[in-house]
């Protein structure tokens, strides 16, 4: 890789969520959501509740979608979204581009990252499922660490990988992704392909809005 190339940019580490950001699975999340909370019996979240949550770690997103559910109620549910997530996990995908401009920005240089509410078990899994356990220095679960919105997942990330927070740059889909990067003091862009509403992006702080993460490259030469 040129390390001596990223200095002269804008930024060194390329921070990306996983779930709405990299692969098309927010339909298939909110989706076993649901189904969960109809095997037990629960009252079943709206489609836009449940995808709200997505971003966070699990054990955050049982607690904002059933908040007055027993404590000893919530494993079960946390095992029925498991049970119909795993068996439909195959089916989705990444999204268009995704492999292609992963190698394009390890061959320009950037350090590469994932900060995500998956367990780690999960994220593994679907690394490497999508091939793709070879292309990032770093990774960071929410079963590892606090969820977001806070900090600690992209501060662990920057002290691991050597990076100063102006020279990060988090890209997600979720409010809790924005979030979390200014909470850390980094960039972020946000992307309109996954779990949040354009209208609910804008409102937090982000250097620009992309349709998916298919368009960095070209935000990032405009940019350098």
């Amino acid at each position: 890789m040129n390390r001596l190339a990223t200095t002269q940019r804008g930024y060194d580490l390329i921070v990306f969520d996983w779930d709405g950001t990299l692969i098309d699975s927010t339909a298939l999340i909110a989706g076993s959501l649901q189904l969960a909370a109809a095997d037990l019996g629960l009252v079943v979240p709206s489609f836009e509740d449940a995808q709200h949550v997505i971003g966070l770690g699990l054990a955050q997103a049982m607690a904002w979608l059933f908040p007055d559910l027993a404590a000893d109620r919530y494993q079960a549910l946390i095992e029925r979204y498991r049970f119909h997530f795993l068996k439909r996990d195959h089916e989705v995908s990444l999204f268009a581009g995704v492999r292609e401009l992963l190698s394009a920005l390890r061959q320009e240089g950037y350090l590469l990252a994932v900060a995500t509410g998956k367990a780690r078990h999960g994220l593994d899994r679907a690394l490497q499922q999508a091939d793709l356990l070879t292309y990032f220095d770093a990774t960071r679960c929410a079963d590892e660490t606090f969820s977001k919105p806070h900090p600690q997942m992209l501060l662990e990330l920057m002290e691991e990988l050597m990076v100063e927070p102006a020279r990060v740059l988090m890209i997600g889909d979720t409010t809790h992704d924005l979030q979390m990067a200014a909470n850390a003091g980094t960039a972020a862009i946000a992307v309109i392909c996954g779990a949040h509403p354009r209208e609910q992006l804008l409102r937090e702080p982000h250097l620009a809005m992309l349709s998916d993460v298919s368009a960095l490259p070209a935000w990032l030469r405009c940019r350098n």
